[in-house]
């Protein structure tokens, strides 16, 4: 996941106050997480000044603009009594500090993957993304109806940490390359700016993970100090420029199917939350991971466009690169499961999940779109 710090605008706040949050939920938020309560007021509402930190940086306007999204609907529900100041990463905390911060409670919450904790469990990984994991409506589905809440919930608590799902990107791009990728062999020595289990299992075909921060790409690419970079998708990936040094836009990132992301608490802090407050932020929360995903949907589609008028040429992995990459990641699985009982409890439970999920999708969803692709092609 990316982080740079160039200024953005915020979303905009005009227009007739929300308070839709105060009676009815929160629109099709209210589907997943009830009605939201009442504002809290007077002497069962404490005012309440917390910091949240964002692994994200401000130029991210999606991602670093659901925490301020977040902020300004909690301001409204409580009247202003609970007030949540947003910050980008390094302001105090660095993104890869986060969840560690928010668990000692240098800050009170915080907006990021769940990856950011998988080095001290791979377990955390699994709440996010994984290589040939749940795509997102499959994620979304596992979260809130299929038991993942609350398997999560007692691997979470064990780190000191309470979250509430907060966005997902969707499916992901495989990332720029600066030639293409049409065998296995193609792979073996690549310099490949990815992280997380993405990197262990592509590191089986002998590519070389590297880690670069966001802004450095562009230039890590240009000089030659790695080979290809994976980013986001379209919309995030346009600002980068990379198609005019890294031309061939792979596709799909199989390791990222549906990236969910988090809002994180420091559990002390939750627990000693008023049960208004804490089903207010249960409602924003769904609200504004809702957004996310809409606006991904809503903009990578223009910013693809543009991105192959100026010059990406669109290359899908081959299906030897994608079958080979599952064995590995299964390989992976394995491994950790072997050494880490969570993992291999939570592991099982999603690959059940994810079965059925498509096995459904199979005969509805996927005869569906696969129908309106080809009708589109057609024009």
């Amino acid at each position: 996941m990316p982080l740079d710090d160039t200024p953005i605008t915020p979303p905009s706040t005009t227009g007739p106050r929300r308070r839709t949050l105060l009676t009815a939920g929160l629109g099709a938020a209210a589907a997943v997480a009830g009605p939201l309560a009442a504002p809290a007021r007077a002497e069962n509402a404490p005012e309440l000044r917390w910091r949240l930190s964002s692994a994200y940086a401000k130029t991210l306007d999606i991602l670093f603009g659901a925490p301020e999204a977040l902020s300004r609907l909690v301001a409204e529900a409580t009247d202003g009594r609970f007030q949540i100041q947003v910050q980008g990463p390094g302001e105090p905390v660095p993104a890869e500090d986060l969840l560690t911060a928010v668990a000692a409670g240098t800050v009170e919450m915080g907006h990021g993957p769940a990856t950011l904790g998988m080095a001290k469990d791979p377990t955390f990984a699994l709440a996010t993304a994984i290589p040939f994991g749940l795509n997102a409506r499959g994620a979304a589905a596992w979260w809130q109806a299929g038991g993942a809440a609350e398997l999560f919930a007692e691997v979470f608590a064990k780190a000191g940490l309470v979250c509430l799902p907060g966005g997902n990107t969707g499916a992901q791009m495989g990332g720029w390359f600066r030639r293409e990728i049409k065998t296995l062999a193609d792979l073996q020595g690549l310099k490949f700016r990815i992280g997380g289990m993405g990197g262990q299992v592509l590191a089986k075909f002998g590519v070389q993970p590297q880690t670069v921060p966001g802004p450095e790409i562009y230039q890590a690419l240009e000089t030659k100090k790695i080979d290809a970079a994976e980013w986001i998708g379209p919309y995030d990936d346009e600002r980068l420029g990379l198609q005019k040094v890294a031309p061939v836009y792979h596709y799909p990132g199989f390791w990222e199917g549906g990236a969910m992301l988090h809002f994180w608490f420091n559990a002390e802090k939750w627990k000693a939350l008023p049960k208004s407050y804490q089903a207010i932020l249960r409602a924003a929360a769904a609200q504004v991971g809702a957004e996310v995903q809409a606006k991904y949907d809503a903009r990578n589609p223009q910013a693809l466009r543009r991105l192959v008028a100026g010059g990406a040429q669109l290359r899908p992995f081959p299906q030897e690169v994608m079958e080979a990459a599952l064995k590995n990641a299964n390989d992976v699985y394995g491994e950790i499961a072997a050494k880490n009982a969570d993992f291999r409890r939570v592991y099982e439970a999603m690959r059940t999940f994810r079965n059925e999920e498509y096995l459904w999708f199979q005969v509805a969803e996927y005869t569906y779109d696969n129908f309106m692709i080809r009708a589109r092609a057609r024009g």
